[in-house]
């Protein structure tokens, strides 16, 4: 069997690429197809399989550019010649699900979400970009939009990473999912004896506008207390100028560092709504409790009085009740770090694998049917 993985693009080491190694496990003799591919920015694994990118990657500074090359996308995945593979996985939240399948192909779509700048978050992004691109943005999000609900069509089977996309899903494209949570490396993680009388906090990921870091270090800047906060990302330079004395901005860290740090925090802070949010999971791996909005995937993650608890405005009144609250809770690390390997990578493998081998028992995948053609005569 021939199998071919679609992935939106290959630029660094993600929730999505990590899924894409797991695919990589499970068919070694997998190739991959993506827009745009930096080697030196993926995993050792996804190097050493065979990389096709679409012309995306022919343009000028595609790694740099390749989100102003959205328009482009549609038209540069159904370039992609997938005759000949009997398997096709996507990795759809940037545009991959999109390829022209051939006739007696099964296409599985693992979706982390539907294109967010297109969808639940479209409006958000808009009003971030200046007023140019806001002009250019309108009319080719709107081809977009239309194209990704039509290309849902050639999907056969959809999987969605959380019941919050899965709506999404069902939202957007009128489609029903299997729900089978990301891979995270449980095994990665550890659980430090002394974490329990840290008074320092840690919030990290990609600092963007939709995760809300401004609102956890307003927060702990009311509270004069301590915050670490790790990751790059667009506002980092302002999360820079906000931070008041008892907020550290380490900026992106090595892996090892932001094991520590996981390890030895108070608690993680979680402030943004988000598809499935791997950080809350790899802090509990590591025996750490969550403080999380209550909206999105951190619901299906965090066990509200046991791995950690929720506020459910984006506040900082909301954030400061919270760790109050967070702090007259009893921690019991052992049951926290039990919880989190529900989502270890061998969950994700042999469930995902349990899927696949099910769909490909229909000899035939069940598709959609046209009308019949009708001949009217003179």
């Amino acid at each position: 069997m021939r199998v071919a993985i679609i992935h939106y693009w290959l630029v660094g080491m993600r929730g999505g690429e990590k899924v894409v190694e797991s695919l990589c496990r499970m068919f070694p003799d997998a190739d991959l197809f993506t827009h745009v591919y930096r080697p030196e920015a993926v995993s050792e694994l996804i190097r050493s399989r065979r990389v096709q990118q679409s012309f995306i990657g022919s343009l000028p500074f595609p790694a740099k550019l390749y989100k102003n090359y959205l328009p482009l996308m549609p038209m540069a995945l159904e370039q992609l010649d997938l005759r000949g593979y009997d398997l096709i996985i996507s990795s759809e939240s940037g545009p991959a699900k999109g390829i022209v399948p051939p006739p007696n192909s099964l296409h599985i779509c693992y979706c982390h979400s539907p294109m967010r700048y297109v969808w639940n978050m479209y409006h958000d992004y808009r009003r971030s970009t200046g007023v140019m691109k806001r002009m250019l943005m309108m009319p080719a999000a709107h081809y977009v939009r239309s194209w990704d609900a039509l290309s849902a069509q050639r999907v056969d089977h959809f999987v969605a990473n959380s019941q919050t996309v899965a709506q999404r899903i069902a939202r957007y494209y009128r489609r029903d999912a299997q729900v089978i949570p990301p891979p995270v490396a449980v095994d990665d993680f550890y659980i430090e004896a002394k974490a329990g009388g840290s008074e320092t906090y840690l919030m990290a990921g990609e600092l963007v506008a939709y995760k809300r870091p401004d609102l956890a270090v307003e927060a702990f800047n009311a509270m004069g207390r301590k915050l670490v906060v790790v990751g790059g990302g667009e506002m980092l330079t302002e999360i820079r100028r906000i931070a008041g004395p008892t907020v550290t901005v380490l900026g992106p860290q090595p892996f090892a560092e932001l094991r520590r740090l996981y390890a030895e925090c108070a608690a993680l802070i979680f402030p943004g709504e988000e598809d499935f949010g791997i950080v809350p999971v790899e802090a509990m791996a590591s025996g750490r409790p969550v403080l999380a909005y209550g909206r999105g995937g951190a619901t299906e993650t965090v066990v509200d009085g046991v791995t950690g608890l929720f506020f459910h405005e984006q506040t900082v009144a909301a954030i400061v009740d919270g760790v109050a609250r967070l702090e007259r809770m009893t921690i019991d690390p052992q049951a926290i770090r039990r919880l989190s390997e529900r989502f270890a990578t061998p969950v994700f493998e042999r469930r995902m694998r349990a899927f696949i081998e099910a769909s490909l028992s229909d000899v035939v995948p069940q598709r959609p049917r046209p009308p019949a053609l009708v001949s009217v005569g003179a």
